[in-house]
C-alpha cells in the first residue's frame, strides 16, 4: 500500500445508500455527536460577536463525509448562531446570511451529499448557502481569515498517509501479520504516533490561517484513555473493534486460501491513530494561535451492546451487519488496494467469522472520542 499522498485519492467513507454505505452504518459517529452536542453548543456560544459583526458568517465542516450526521452538526451551529445574533439584535430575526462549506477528500461521495441536502431543504426556507470544497484538511483550503466557525467531526483520527517507516519491509516497524496497530510492535505504534503528531500540527497551522481571531474551532476525533498504550481502551473493546480481530482473521483467510501472498497483506495498513488528550493539547500548544476552552474524553457505547440475546437468534444477519459496519469506513480504501473481487471475498469472510465467533458477539464494545473546543486568539 502506498504511503504517499495518493492515499487522499482513495480514502473515503463508503458512498451511496446501500447496506454497506456509511449513510446506513454511521451509528458510532451519531452517538458521539449526540454526546458532544452540549459542548458544541457551548463552543459556538463562546464566539465573539458584537454589534457591527459581519453580515455574512462562514462555517466549514471539514471531513464532512455524507449522511444525516453532517447536516445535524451544521444545523446545530447555524441555529445557535441565529439565537446568539437575535439576542445581540434585541430579539429580532437576524439578517445575517450563513455560508457553509462542506469539505472532504475528492474521493468523498459529494453527489450523495448534495442530493441529500437538496431533499432535506425540499422547497422550505433555506437556512444557509452551501458549497463543496474538495481537498485534504491537512492543507490550506480557504483564504486567510475567511472562516468564523470550523468543525471537524470524527475525521481527524484518519492520517494523511501511512508512515514511511511502516512500509520498510524487514525493519522493526514493518507491521507483519496485521493490518492495523492494535497489538503491534512498539516501533510500529511509535511510527504512527509520529505521523499523527505531524498531521495534527499541520492541520492546526492551516486552520490558524483560515479562522478569524475570536472564531471557533471544534474537533471531535477518535481517541483513547490517557496513559493507555493500546489504541482501544479495554480488552473486550479491543477484541471486538472492527479494525482488529475479525479484520486480521479475514485477511489471514485470504492468505491461507492462496488468494493473496503474505506480503500483500503485510503491506496494507489502516491509516488511523487514536490520540490521547495529552497528545492533542501538546500539538495545540506547539502550533499556537488557539486557546483550548474545553477538552473531554467521551465514552461511546457500540450500537449493538445489550442486544446479544436478540442477535444470537440470527448469527448470519449479525455477521453481515458487522461486515457492513466495517465496510462503511474501509471498503473504498481496501478496494483500491485489492480490487473489487478480492474485496468482496475479504468482507464475506469477515461476515462468516463474525457470525461464528460467539465469544466476540457476547462482548460489549466501547469507543473513545475526544471533543475539543478552541478559540482562535
Amino acid at each position: 500500500m502506498e504511503s504517499s499522498r495518493s492515499l487522499e485519492h482513495v480514502l473515503s467513507m463508503q458512498g451511496g445508500e446501500d447496506d454497506a454505505s456509511y449513510v446506513k452504518n454511521c451509528y458510532g459517529p451519531a452517538a458521539a455527536l449526540a454526546l458532544s452536542k452540549p459542548m458544541l453548543t457551548s463552543a459556538i456560544n463562546s464566539i465573539k460577536l458584537t454589534e457591527g459583526y459581519s453580515s455574512h458568517l462562514k462555517i466549514a465542516d471539514l471531513g464532512c463525509a455524507i449522511g444525516d450526521n453532517t447536516f445535524s452538526t451544521v444545523d446545530t451551529v447555524v441555529e445557535v448562531l441565529r439565537q446568539k445574533l437575535a439576542v445581540i439584535d434585541g430579539g429580532t430575526e437576524p439578517e445575517t446570511e450563513f455560508e457553509v462549506f462542506f469539505s472532504d477528500l475528492p474521493s468523498n461521495d459529494f453527489n450523495t451529499l448534495f442530493r441529500s441536502l437538496d431533499e432535506k431543504v425540499n422547497g422550505s426556507c433555506r437556512k444557509y448557502f452551501a458549497a463543496g470544497v474538495p481537498g485534504s484538511f491537512y492543507k490550506r483550503l480557504f483564504p486567510k481569515g475567511a472562516l468564523h466557525v470550523v468543525v471537524t467531526m470524527t475525521a481527524l483520527q484518519w492520517l494523511s498517509q501511512i508512515p514511511e517507516k511502516v512500509m520498510e519491509k524487514g525493519s522493526k516497524s514493518w507491521n507483519k501479520g496485521r493490518v492495523w496497530i492494535e497489538g503491534a510492535e512498539k516501533e510500529v505504534v511509535e511510527a504512527y504516533a509520529e505521523q499523527s503528531d505531524k498531521d495534527l500540527v499541520e492541520f492546526l497551522k492551516c486552520r490558524k490561517e483560515e479562522i478569524v481571531v475570536g472564531g471557533v474551532l471544534f474537533m471531535l476525533m477518535g481517541g483513547r484513555p490517557s496513559g493507555s498504550e493500546n489504541q482501544i481502551g479495554d480488552p473486550d473493546s479491543s477484541l471486538k473493534h472492527p479494525f482488529t480481530t475479525l479484520m486480521d482473521q479475514a485477511w489471514q483467510d485470504l492468505v491461507d486460501e492462496g488468494l493473496i501472498e503474505e506480503e500483500k497483506r503485510d503491506s496494507f495498513n489502516i491509516p488511523v491513530y487514536f490520540r490521547t488528550t495529552e497528545e492533542i493539547a501538546a500539538a495545540i500548544d506547539r502550533c499556537g494561535g488557539f486557546k483550548i476552552e474545553k477538552m473531554e474524553n467521551l465514552k461511546v457505547a457500540d450500537h449493538m451492546n445489550g442486544k446479544q440475546e436478540e442477535l444470537m437468534k440470527d448469527p448470519d444477519l449479525y455477521g453481515r451487519d458487522r461486515a457492513n459496519y466495517a465496510q462503511a469506513g474501509l471498503k473504498p480504501t481496501v478496494q483500491a488496494y485489492l480490487g473489487p473481487d478480492l474485496t468482496r471475498k475479504l468482507f464475506k469472510r469477515y461476515a462468516i467469522r463474525a457470525a461464528a465467533d460467539k465469544e466476540i458477539l457476547n462482548k460489549n464494545c466501547f469507543y473513545h472520542m475526544i471533543a475539543v473546543s478552541a478559540i482562535r486568539v
